[in-house]
């Protein structure tokens, strides 16, 4: 696990800070917000359009066609009118409600690169929050740890969104051996039904029933009836394969149980990799089965150039272009 200090490390490769036990938190999300700033401010030219699924629901204004515009937005009477092919334009709603998930289980503990993925979930939150608190959408969050879980009412401004990232930030650590419960988070959500809206999920998404299928994908398909769900997964790359360092003595943060790797073994290498690829594979093709867009960030990545090319695709998209 990684322990970037406050000042150097946590600003390198467009990594997050490190919110560690007794770093000023304050100081840290500040540096974030500007950061965040920076780099997404104009990003949306003030709608929130780029960011939920699809281009928005009330009818625009006309305009011509151009060639890759979906032509089921073709304004038929305005064409016949001028002569001259028209689609007509969406908007989203004027105000939005935004409901984020955070998983902050003991899984989320842990980093190689940069950083935590738990200060990489942090992140996610703030760039969701400056993305869609504008015009009187509003914020609200469930956190959860496994031993806890913090619901916080969905509230507009800036000044509500700061004070949330302050709470989660503060959240406390869950203790070892316990182990996260998302799928309980999420059902917290469609109970009592909210108004419409978008669903941000936060996780590494690593939870699964006893049978070894995801134990969240049945409660985020139930929260797509109702609401557009974003899925930002959180990887760290030793998630993904080992490297070459002899006998790893590694612990399971949610279980507590040990188990030593020789990873000194190109085979065990090998199988390791093919198992975390069929892993993720099998994350992604559940949270398609849901509904969800889905947005990988990586500890070893700049997660904000990662955000910035997910967003640019959406609006490209709803656009009527071609996505990646």
């Amino acid at each position: 696990m990684t322990g970037p200090d406050d000042t150097g490390r946590a600003a390198a490769g467009g990594a997050p800070p490190h919110f560690g036990p007794g770093s000023n938190s304050a100081v840290l999300l500040r540096r974030l917000e500007l950061t965040v700033r920076r780099r997404l401010d104009g990003l949306l030219q003030g709608d929130h359009l780029g960011l939920v699924p699809g281009s928005g629901s009330e009818p625009g204004d006309s305009r011509t066609y151009h060639p890759g515009d979906d032509v089921r937005r073709m304004d038929w009477p305005v064409t016949a009118r001028t002569q001259v092919p028209h689609v007509r334009e969406t908007i989203a709603d004027r105000e939005l409600e935004t409901w984020v998930v955070l998983d902050l289980s003991a899984s989320l503990d842990f980093g190689t690169a940069a950083c935590e993925k738990r200060d990489l979930a942090i992140a996610g939150l703030a760039a969701v929050s400056h993305l869609t608190v504008r015009g009187g959408n509003r914020l609200g969050a469930v956190v959860t740890t496994g031993e806890r879980v913090d619901r916080y009412p969905a509230s507009p401004g800036r000044l509500a969104a700061d004070r949330l990232l302050r709470s989660v930030v503060d959240t406390p650590r869950a203790g070892a051996g316990r182990r996260g419960d998302l799928a309980a988070a999420l059902e917290s959500l469609r109970r009592p039904p909210r108004r419409r809206g978008l669903v941000v999920v936060i996780s590494d998404f690593l939870g699964s029933d006893a049978q070894g299928t995801a134990d969240w994908e049945r409660p985020l398909r139930g929260l797509s009836a109702r609401h557009d769900l974003l899925a930002i997964e959180v990887v760290d790359p030793r998630e993904l394969e080992l490297a070459d360092v002899g006998l790893l003595t590694v612990v399971d943060p949610e279980t507590g149980q040990t188990l030593e790797v020789p990873t000194g073994n190109a085979e065990v290498r090998r199988r390791f990799a093919e198992g975390a690829a069929a892993q993720r594979r099998e994350i992604a093709a559940a949270l398609r089965r849901a509904g969800a867009g889905h947005l990988r960030l990586q500890t070893d990545r700049d997660w904000l150039a990662d955000v910035v090319r997910y967003v640019a695709d959406r609006r490209r998209a709803g656009s009527g272009g071609a996505s990646r």
